[in-house]
Formats: C-alpha cells, sequence, structure tokens
C-alpha cells in the first residue's frame, strides 16, 4: 500500500511517500526556521501563511522524488493533532482535497503517536514491548508501547517542554531561535561540571518532568553573574544540557526498570542530541538496555512518521470523514 503523508503540525511543511509503513520512497521538508528565528519561537500566524504557499509545491516534490503518480497513491495519511491550529488546518485541509479529488481513502494522525512510528524507521526498529521518549519544543512525554496501537503515557511534562526550554536558554543566551542544535554546539567547549544547575526529579516514583525550574536558574545565574565571554557562555550551556539530560536519562531508566523493558526509544527533535543520545546509550548499556534512536532526517517534524503510523491505521480501518476536524491538545 503506498500512502501519502502529510505534516504541518508546526513550523515545517513536509509530505512524504511511504510503502507499506516502512519502505520511505521520499520524504521532503520546508522548514520554516529562517522566517522565525528573528521572532525567537514560532509565531503560529506567519506558520500557517507560509504553510499554505508550500503545501501545494511540497507535495509535489514529493510526488515527483518517489516517482508516484497520483493515481498510484491509495491513502492519504495527513498529522490532525495536536499543534498550532492554523497549521494543522492547512495540511489537514489539503488532504480533505486530495483524498476527495484521487478518490483515495484519508486518515488522520496523532502527531505524538508519528514520533513512536519514526523509531520503526530505524534499521533495527525496537521490539515490542519498548518505553518511548517523545522529546521536542513542544512535548516531552514517557510511552509504553505495548503494540503498534497501545500506547500507554507514563509522564509527561507539568510545564515547559524540553525543546522549549532549550529555546528559551538559547535566547538568554543571544543566539535566538531554534536553541537545541546552538545549545549542544556551544556546550560541546564547556566543561559540564562547572555550573550545577539544579535537576528537579519531582515526588519519588513520578515520570513527570518539570524544565521550567531550570530555565529559571539560568535566568538568574546569567543576573548574578555578568561575565558574558566566550568560555562563559559555553560552560553555562555545557550545565544547563548536562542538567536536562540526567533528568532524561533518569526517568527513562526509572520507566525501564517499572516495565521491565531492555529497549528504549528516542524520538522528535531532542533525538538529534548526539551527546544526549551517546550518554543515553552509554548508562541504558550498564543494564543490559538498547536504545534505538531514527536517522536524523526522522527525528524532528516530518512526513514520513505521518505516512508510517497512517499506514497502519488504514490497515485497523481508522480513517476519516470530510466532517472530521483538527485538535490542537494532546488525546494520548
Amino acid at each position: 500500500m503506498i500512502v501519502l503523508g502529510i505534516e504541518t503540525s508546526c513550523d515545517e511543511t513536509s509530505a512524504a511517500v511511504v510503502k507499506d509503513g516502512s519502505t520511505v520512497l521520499s520524504n521532503v521538508v520546508a522548514s520554516q526556521t529562517e522566517a522565525h528565528h528573528r521572532y525567537g519561537g514560532v509565531v503560529p500566524e506567519i506558520a500557517s501563511r507560509l504553510h499554505i504557499d508550500a503545501i501545494s509545491r511540497v507535495v509535489g516534490a514529493a510526488m515527483e522524488k518517489a516517482g508516484v503518480p497520483v493515481g498510484a497513491i491509495d491513502g492519504v495519511a495527513a498529522t490532525r493533532g495536536p499543534g498550532l491550529i492554523g497549521s494543522l488546518l492547512v495540511g489537514f485541509s489539503f488532504a480533505k482535497a486530495f483524498s476527495y479529488a484521487a478518490n483515495v481513502q484519508m486518515t488522520g494522525v496523532n502527531h505524538l503517536e508519528g514520533h513512536i512510528y519514526s523509531s520503526f524507521l530505524c534499521d533495527t526498529p525496537p521490539p515490542f514491548p519498548f518505553i518511548a521518549l517523545v522529546a521536542s519544543g513542544g512535548h516531552t512525554n514517557i510511552y509504553y508501547v505495548q503494540s503498534y496501537s497501545r500506547f500507554e503515557l507514563m509522564g509527561q511534562t507539568r510545564d515547559d517542554a524540553v525543546g522549549e526550554a532549550f529555546d528559551k536558554v538559547s535566547k538568554m543566551l543571544g543566539f535566538g531561535y531554534p536553541g537545541g542544535p546552538v545549545i549542544e554546539s556551544m556546550a560541546l567547549k564547556g566543561d559540564p561540571a562547572r555550573i550545577d544547575f539544579p535537576r528537579t526529579f519531582l515526588e519519588k516514583g513520578s515520570f513527570d518532568f518539570s524544565f521550567s525550574g531550570i530555565k529559571s536558574a539560568v535566568g538568574r545565574y546569567l543576573a548574578e553573574n555578568p561575565d558574558r565571554s566566550e568560555e562563559s557562555l559555553h560552560h553555562i550551556a555545557a550545565g544547563f544540557q548536562a542538567a536536562v539530560r540526567d533528568v532524561l536519562i533518569g526517568k527513562l531508566l526509572l520507566a525501564c526498570t517499572e516495565k521491565e523493558c531492555l529497549n528504549v526509544a528516542v524520538t522528535g527533535g531532542v533525538a538529534a542530541n548526539s551527546t544526549f543520545c551517546r550518554a543515553l546509550s552509554s548508562r541504558a548499556g550498564q543494564s543490559g538496555i538498547t536504545v534505538h534512536v531514527p536517522a536524523k532526517e526522522y527525528c524532528g517534524d516530518n512526513a514520513a512518521m505521518i505516512g508510517a503510523r497512517g499506514f497502519r491505521q488504514f490497515m485497523d480501518g481508522d480513517v476519516c470523514s470530510v466532517s472530521d476536524d483538527v485538535f490542537s491538545k494532546n488525546r494520548i
């Protein structure tokens, strides 16, 4: 089955052609990073307008790259939520129109389930059951994944998502949006032990996260220490990243113990942080736990993961009608 995947939940316009849920024939992403950089974060109104400008071109490019004509598409899968409503509406409405014009079925995909499915695009997908971390600019969730359609939410952020914390700290340091790549690059030249930022683990046994405290701690440190030399910024970045890393790893290993799992999948934009993934693999390996990380092109928002999840939904008979709508808040 050949599925056209469409992803427009935030600030990336993406389309992909996926065969049988696992073979990616094409995956095209049009980034809006440059447009939002000056504002220090994503501006929803600008994002939705740029999606409108890009959606037809991106879908056309994905189909051309895959060498697949409209008549060969068996179904369309589009992100339905959670995300920015204006952005979601562009991709979901386009998918409705494509589905109607091509006379093919359509399904709406939960964006977070899509990220979990990016782990199935790994060279060595995790076997069931496994623990999955979905960590990005908008979400930081831990799931116990028991099958292709059973996802138990074990924990989530109570305030800032981890990617959001990276973006805000990057802005404090004067480097703007997006913060993840900048912080990781700066941290490589710093000493993570030089500045001991707090690790917030919440109540004993909790799988929830809170990153607002460490963000505030960085702000206080900057207010109390006027040194803005390059060396100082490197140490701040390294200390911040180490604190976030320790919390994420601690919660993931705790979840593995709780569910007696020996496999962990790291998905979302934070999965592109090589420093974090190496540290997790090292710590997990000491307990015989294997870490699975998608290729970088599938870590951020992309339509390949949406096409993969959509294929499984088609197999389960989960389809949409033209009256279905998008949603902004998480439903799993």
